[in-house]
């Protein structure tokens, strides 16, 4: 009898740890394969994850049985979800049925319209390209303007995160609040002194931005300089307006490394050569230090300004026209001696 009993024992022992040990393998058990991202879109089927999930797991018919069993085929939330080595099932369930999405890096670089931004962001979104165009127009309508590219103004550029699920107008929103908390009263109060209009701001912080190649050193200088110009009706002759009133021409796809003085006359609202005053917009998305550097540009006297060969990156300035025209000789003669086209 007691014989019995122990047998007895030891096997409902080994049957309890048979199916323990199948339960641990199917719900806690690594079961990925190659670490990734999953993307699932809004309305997709329950058919449609197991096939984008498939590659990364070693067996997908436990991942259902887990699935099955936690009713994630009704509760699939959209979205970007890393796959990372080590996730059992029970992991991966959870994550995908409570949305716990991984955020992604998007970098706003200086781009030269709203539309080239567009199609940089929206190769990391779940919304294509033309629904952010139609839901920036309709945005831009609402703020009493005439369409996206008028929006450019609430960007700053800069690196962000956020869901492969943001939409066109949450995406707008988070600069939206971002442009309000930099104009500060004290940061209107500046933009009133300098006697400009917000999109003059921005326009003139462009042009010092592109200018100064991005470094701030030199920004407070050249945004002074431009100001002196400004205020007495005299043209900006800026280059970067130049080169972008004639890649605008190309869709932004036109390379131009030097600006000759045929390039002067290119007919655009752009050109700075030929109009007076400010262009008629921003000629790319700035950064803030580029608004602030405007905001508090050096008060000086300086008229001219021309690239300097001895430090590149940086200008020669001055407010004698003599001395600019031997700086831009120098300066033409190294582009010469480079053979910069």
């Amino acid at each position: 009898m007691r014989n019995f009993f122990l047998i007895t024992l030891f096997a409902l022992i080994a049957i309890g740890g048979f199916f323990g040990w199948n339960y641990y393998q199917k719900n806690y058990q690594s079961n990925v394969k190659k670490p990734g991202f999953l993307l699932v879109p809004h309305e997709a089927s329950f058919k449609q994850v197991i096939d984008s999930l498939s590659p990364y797991l070693r067996d997908i018919e436990t991942f259902k049985q887990i699935a099955d069993t936690k009713n994630l085929p009704l509760n699939i939330k959209a979205g970007r979800y890393e796959i990372k080595e080590g996730m059992d099932n029970t992991n991966l369930v959870n994550m995908i049925k409570m949305g716990l999405q991984t955020e992604e890096s998007f970098r706003i670089k200086d781009f030269n319209d709203v539309y080239q931004m567009i199609g940089r962001v929206a190769r990391k979104t779940e919304a294509d390209s033309l629904s952010f165009v139609k839901a920036f127009n309709v945005i831009a309508r609402q703020k009493g303007l005439n369409n996206a590219e008028d929006l450019k103004p609430y960007f700053f550029s800069d690196t962000y995160n956020f869901y492969w699920t943001v939409t066109p107008e949450e995406f707008f929103k988070r600069f939206e609040n971002i442009y309000s908390d930099f104009w500060t009263p004290e940061n209107i109060t500046k933009e009133r002194k300098l006697g400009l209009s917000r999109v003059q701001v921005y326009t003139l912080a462009s042009i010092v931005q592109k200018e100064s190649g991005g470094k701030p050193e030199e920004q407070k200088r050249i945004a002074g300089l431009y100001l002196n110009r400004y205020r007495k009706g005299m043209k900006l002759q800026s280059d970067p307006t130049i080169i972008y009133a004639i890649t605008k021409e190309s869709n932004f796809t036109k390379l131009i490394k030097r600006v000759y003085y045929k390039d002067l006359m290119v007919d655009s609202p752009y050109n700075t050569y030929l109009n007076i005053g400010l262009p008629p917009g921003p000629i790319c998305v700035v950064n803030k230090t580029s608004i602030e550097n405007v905001l508090d540009a050096e008060d000086n006297d300086y008229i001219f300004m021309v690239a300097d060969p001895s430090r590149l990156g940086y200008h020669k300035f001055t407010h004698s026209a003599e001395e600019h025209i031997q700086n831009a000789k120098i300066y033409q003669d190294w582009l010469n001696s480079k053979e910069i086209k």
